[in-house]
């Protein structure tokens, strides 16, 4: 786990750069809607739903589309599987671009691969058609097995999640207003009071008639100005290339699952004293043949022993100096030799006796 340590230290910025405002911010009015969508997948070779009776109804449905009409009772549908249809439409996408989808399965399916999806409308929140899906569906994964009682059995990744590339033609485009009574609204990503009056500031350099303010921390206002009306997009164009230097909140995300450990550079840590150390417990199991005397009666017979083992190392009390730096708070905890779940705890406990200046969060 030590690599993983030096990793953090290693891809910490040294400074925060400068950056455009189409990176830092969208315009108020553009923005993704999602869209959802109910399917049948086919081709499945046994994999499917098990004659659930919403994925019987849906294959009756589809061949009574083809001019046949069947009981869906009288159907078998074990290569066939009902699916939930996702997607996320972005704006200014016109009729017929594609877009891509994702396809979970929605009954008992153990895996959809070589699936194909059929033809199956995609809904916005207002219960209107935007897109319709059809396809192919790519698992990047698969499952397999002998099966029956003690079959052995693989998985790699989740099979009974997929997605489609481009499997998806809008058929109805969103409306976006970005220009409204010669007003434009810029929303942050990322909402921090100094990065909007930082932006506001940059605007107004570049385009002085622009006006540009910040109404709070994630908006920024500014006017159109007279030599580029008409140039709507023009001018959206020339601010979106306009660049800032933008703020961050000093904050260390933990992710305790991956053993990530991502910090932004104004973090900072007052002098402190560490002491760490690590309890180890090992538990090993074998197995023995005991074999009875001779004409004793008995029978060979295979017993378990049982081996328990305690070792704890000693622990060590660091004195750790100021670090009003990230690179140096890095460079001081690294230096403890410490692995990456150790850090989280020292992470903890600095945040909870105030010597660490920086939000936590762990995921």
């Amino acid at each position: 786990m030590r690599p993983l340590v030096l990793l953090f230290a290693a891809f910490l910025p040294l400074a925060l750069q400068a950056a455009r405002v189409k990176d830092l911010s969208r315009i108020a009015g553009q923005r993704d809607n999602q869209l959802v969508g109910y399917g049948l997948v086919v081709g499945l070779a046994g994999d499917g739903d098990s004659n659930a009776l919403t994925t019987l109804n849906s294959v009756a449905n589809v061949l009574e589309r083809n001019g046949l009409k069947i009981d869906p009772t009288a159907i078998k549908a074990k290569n066939a599987a009902a699916v939930i249809i996702t997607a996320d439409i972005g704006p200014f996408l016109k009729s017929g671009t594609r877009i891509d989808v994702t396809v979970a399965s929605l009954g008992d399916a153990k895996s959809l691969q070589g699936a194909v999806l059929l033809q199956a409308p995609l809904l916005g929140a207002d219960g209107r058609v935007y897109a319709v899906a059809q396809g192919p569906v790519a698992i990047g994964g698969f499952s397999g097995g002998t099966g029956g009682a003690g079959g052995a059995s693989v998985q790699k990744n989740h099979p009974t999640v997929g997605i489609i590339s481009n499997g998806a033609i809008v058929e109805r485009e969103i409306p976006a207003t970005f220009v409204q009574d010669g007003r434009i609204a810029f929303s942050l990503h990322n909402p921090d009071f100094t990065s909007a009056a930082r932006m506001a500031d940059a605007i107004n350099v570049a385009f002085p008639e622009a006006a540009a303010r910040a109404r709070d921390a994630a908006t920024v206002d500014l006017m159109l100005p007279p030599a580029y009306a008409g140039r709507d997009v023009m001018f959206l164009a020339d601010v979106g290339a306009v660049t800032v230097t933008p703020d961050a909140v000093a904050r260390i995300v933990i992710n305790e699952r991956t053993g990530t450990i991502v910090a932004t550079a104004p973090v900072s840590l007052s002098q402190v004293a560490i002491s760490y150390g690590s309890l180890t417990i090992t538990v090993a199991s074998t197995q023995a043949v005991s074999q009875p005397g001779a004409l004793s009666g008995g029978q060979t017979a295979i017993v378990d022993a049982t081996k328990t083992d305690v070792k704890e190392a000693k622990g060590g009390f660091t004195i750790v100096p100021a670090a009003p730096s990230v690179e140096r708070l890095a460079t001081a905890l690294n230096a403890l030799g410490v692995s990456t779940r150790e850090m989280m705890a020292i992470f903890q406990t600095l945040k909870t006796s105030g010597a660490l200046q920086a939000d936590l969060i762990i995921n």
